[in-house]
């Protein structure tokens, strides 16, 4: 007897035993797709993780069905790599299959209904629904419950399917269907061998009624003519509009012409002429030297580099010689849509080895990846974190660009894993190398190149010794009391952009909060507009007229009066990106001003109308959130101005500190990367806040010093290992009575000290689910692995409760 270990693709612990089929024994391997039955009638494509021998005691293993493919899908190093972040992660192989795979490779049975073989319908005893839905069998034998919902209401297809079932004139049939399809790209050509049986004279003269299908007829041979060896796309055919499907029709029907099908990818690949890479500069070739040396001595790399020092030189040097060596290089990314410079660089270079892999991709071109990969056609790949889990066969590197980035670390979509430290894990399975980089490194990884567990490199000059920007501290607050402010600027920050402007050079403005302003509140009696799903102000969005959650996505119209007290005296609190940018557009009318964020950016193609507009000197001003900081590389932007600099400190996160200096540092970046010539005027109430210092005088060790200094003097990360476990439901009573019996059970298990709370969430209600947080704080070392496994004994006791199985809970795990 063979008995297989199988994931299935639903969130649940572990993996399934299934008996393995006499016949397909010989077949089977760990990392092939089977079908299983599941919980009745229910198919599922499971993967085989684990070949054994051993029967189970306490059940009768049900069957596998077949098996799906005819070589493994998924290699040995992605079981490991999918165990070892189940294991660390505290999350469910289920969870992780889901994530990593595109829907189409994992095949579903759908509910399926058909007529009883031999049925007499009496249709007089049925009901409008009902008869429709037996007319329509009749006609389709087969139809599902998606299809239904075309002609019944959908709360009448319940009713009506069990009525028939009743009635015993339906049954439910399970039908596995097989979700991808190739692209196909229809062609065509005159018929075989037609003109060597027929005189081309004798052929027209059968079309003179027909002019329409006589000249298409000689368009086709005429573009054949041309380029014998060539394709003619059928849709060519007709994008004029003088042809139609009808005349194309009746020469098919006349055998003049044939119709053929070609399957094609449906990502596109670069067409253009490659070229050469540009040489290194002194700096970098010692740098690079340094990181063949780690690589010698099987150490992973941490690359600081100042903003545009030339990493990405680095980078595509350590590309080259991996590819060289026959290795293939994974390149993550944090974002896919803010990386066109280092596509375009890549492409130039590797043309048709390069692909792409992101969550922007149609589930069909996920798919074609995913084999590209497995068939190892494509030497490098950029991706985002979802990148991990292609079926690479040989990767030889893996680069993690602005390896701090906190887009590596969502918490909005599970499994909640680093994808930083995740690509150092993976490359140990494959025998591979990482190397991180960033101009600003996480605390954490600059504490791992201290202790030697990651070798540090440093790049601390620009490329071509081009001078780093000026910081310059703006006292907002003396900027005031002297009244040398307009609106949210201070009149020495208007001045110097003034004067960048008069330099026909660009400038930018930095202010990290989306929308107009903070909150609409009525001066009468202080009514806000709450969002009703969540306990949050929502934000008003001058651009759309309208107010805005930014948590779950509702909207509502502003208010013209207050719905509380109906006074009409209602005032905006709070400053967002869109009144920065109206505020810009007012005082500096001659000058064009661009906003960027997430919002203005909702459009197909923004982000490059955008881009193309800065780099072609159109745009004089760019004002933005975040999404400025990173990904632009302008030969013109001399200036960066960030008016509101203390909102970036004060947010409630151990790591606002770390982020803020980060987000100053990377937008100072773009500024004078090709004059040298860059200055970062940072205005603030409290210049002499330590980060602020420590920014202006840019000594990095000290920036690193005083981060760690604060870490462990309060017991954070990396001096301890957070866990957070977050409980939600849609009655606050009982979410908070869960969360209590979860910290009591967590108590019993580990020390008083390690167990923070059960407490409100900061947001207590998102999407109407009430939240609870238990934060548990655990010493690094061999005592972190026993008390892990003791918040996992403590988890399936709360999990055993039936009264909390409702709760929903996740676990972050190095919150």
């Amino acid at each position: 007897m063979r008995y297989a270990q199988i994931v299935l693709p639903l969130n649940l612990k572990g993996s399934f035993t299934y008996k393995v089929p006499e016949e397909l024994i010989p077949a089977i391997q760990p990392g092939m797709r089977v079908l299983v039955p599941f919980r009745g009638k229910k198919i599922y494509t499971g993967i085989v993780v684990e070949l054994h021998d051993v029967e189970p005691e306490s059940f009768v293993p049900r069957e596998i069905i077949s098996i799906l493919d005819e070589f493994p899908i998924l290699p040995k190093e992605q079981i490991d790599f999918w165990n070892w972040l189940s294991e660390y992660y505290l999350c469910n192989l289920g969870e992780i299959y889901r994530f990593a795979f595109p829907s189409s490779l994992k095949l579903e049975s759908e509910t399926y209904l058909k007529l009883k073989p031999n049925v007499t319908v009496d249709f007089e005893n049925l009901d409008v629904n009902e008869m429709y839905l037996i007319q329509a069998l009749e006609i389709r034998q087969l139809i599902n419950l998606t299809d239904i919902e075309a002609f019944i209401p959908k709360k009448e297809i319940i009713k009506t399917i069990n009525s028939l079932i009743d009635l015993q004139y339906i049954e439910i049939d399970e039908k596995i269907s097989e979700k991808y399809k190739a692209k196909e790209i229809a062609y065509v050509k005159i018929s075989e061998g037609l003109l060597n049986n027929q005189d081309l004279t004798e052929i027209l003269s059968k079309l003179n009624k027909a002019p329409k299908q006589k000249d298409l007829f000689l368009h086709i041979l005429d573009q054949q003519t041309e380029n014998p060896t060539g394709f003619i796309k059928k849709s060519n055919l007709f994008e004029d509009g003088y042809f139609g499907n009808s005349h194309f029709k009746a020469l098919v029907d006349k055998n003049l012409v044939e119709e053929y099908s070609l399957q094609k990818d449906r990502l596109e690949s670069y067409e253009g002429e490659t070229e050469d890479i540009e040489e290194l500069s002194e700096t970098q070739k010692l740098a690079n030297k340094e990181i063949e040396e780690a690589f010698n001595h099987y150490k992973n790399v941490l690359l600081h580099g100042v903003t545009s020092s030339g990493k990405t030189h680095i980078y595509l040097e350590k590309i080259e010689e991996c590819v060289n060596s026959g290795k293939n290089v994974l390149f993550l990314l944090p974002e896919i849509s803010l990386t066109k410079q280092i596509t375009q660089r890549l492409e130039k270079k590797y043309g048709k080895k390069l692909g792409f892999y992101h969550q922007k991709l149609t589930d069909f071109e996920r798919v074609e990846v995913w084999r590209r990969i497995k068939n190892n056609d494509i030497q490098i790949l950029i991706g985002t974190r979802n990148a991990l889990f292609l079926p690479f066969q040989n990767i030889g590197l893996i680069v993690v660009d602005e390896e701090h980035d906190s887009a590596y670390k969502p918490r909005e979509v599970s499994p909640y894993f680093n994808a930083k430290d995740a690509a150092l894990v993976l490359a140990g399975f494959y025998g591979a190398k990482v190397i991180l980089g960033s101009a600003t490194p996480s605390v954490e990884s600059y504490y791992l190149a201290q202790k030697n567990k990651l070798q540090y490199v440093s790049l601390n000059e620009r490329f071509g010794e081009v001078k780093l920007p000026e910081y310059e501290l703006i006292n907002f607050k003396e900027a005031q009391e002297s009244k040398k402010t307009s609106g949210n600027f201070s009149l020495r920050l208007l001045e110097e952009i003034k004067k960048t402007l008069e330099d026909k050079n660009q400038i930018m403005i930095l202010h990290n909060r989306r929308g107009y302003a903070n909150v609409v509140e009525c001066e009468s009696c202080g009514y806000v507009n709450y969002c009703s799903n969540c306990d949050v102000v929502m934000t008003y969005h001058k651009a759309a007229n309208e107010m805005k959650c930014h948590y779950c996505g509702q909207r509502a119209s502003k208010p013209k009066t207050c719905p509380k007290c109906h006074s009409e005296n209602l005032n905006e609190r709070g400053v967002g990106v869109e009144q920065i940018h109206e505020e810009v557009s007012k005082l500096f009318p001659d000058y064009e001003v661009d906003r960027m964020d997430v919002d203005s950016m909702r459009k197909k193609f923004a982000y490059e109308k955008l881009y193309e507009k800065i780099e072609e000197g159109e745009t004089d001003i760019i004002v933005g959130t975040q999404m400025i900081s990173k990904g632009l590389d302008f030969d013109h932007i001399e200036l960066v101005g960030i008016p509101k600099a203390d909102s970036l400190l004060y947010v409630q996160d151990f790591r606002a500190e770390e982020r803020a200096y980060q987000l100053i540092t990377q937008v100072s970046g773009r500024a004078g990367r090709v004059s040298g010539k860059g200055k970062v005027l940072i205005q603030t109430y409290n210049p002499d806040h330590s980060v602020f210092q420590l920014i202006k005088m840019n000594e990095v060790a000290k920036i690193y010093e005083y981060f760690l200094q604060e870490r462990q003097k309060f017991h954070y990360p990396p001096f301890t290992k957070l866990i957070m476990i977050e409980l939600k439901h849609r009655r606050e009573d009982k979410v908070n009575r869960a969360s209590q019996f979860l910290g009591s059970v967590l108590r019993k298990y580990l020390p008083e000290d390690c167990v923070l709370g059960p407490e409100k969430a900061q947001i207590a209600k998102l999407n109407n689910l009430y939240q609870f947080q238990i934060l548990l704080k655990l010493p690094r070392g061999k005592n972190y692995e026993k008390f892990k496994n003791l918040v996992l004994i403590s988890l399936n006791e709360f999990d055993d409760i039936t009264a909390y199985q409702s709760i929903k809970k996740d676990v972050f795990v190095d919150f």
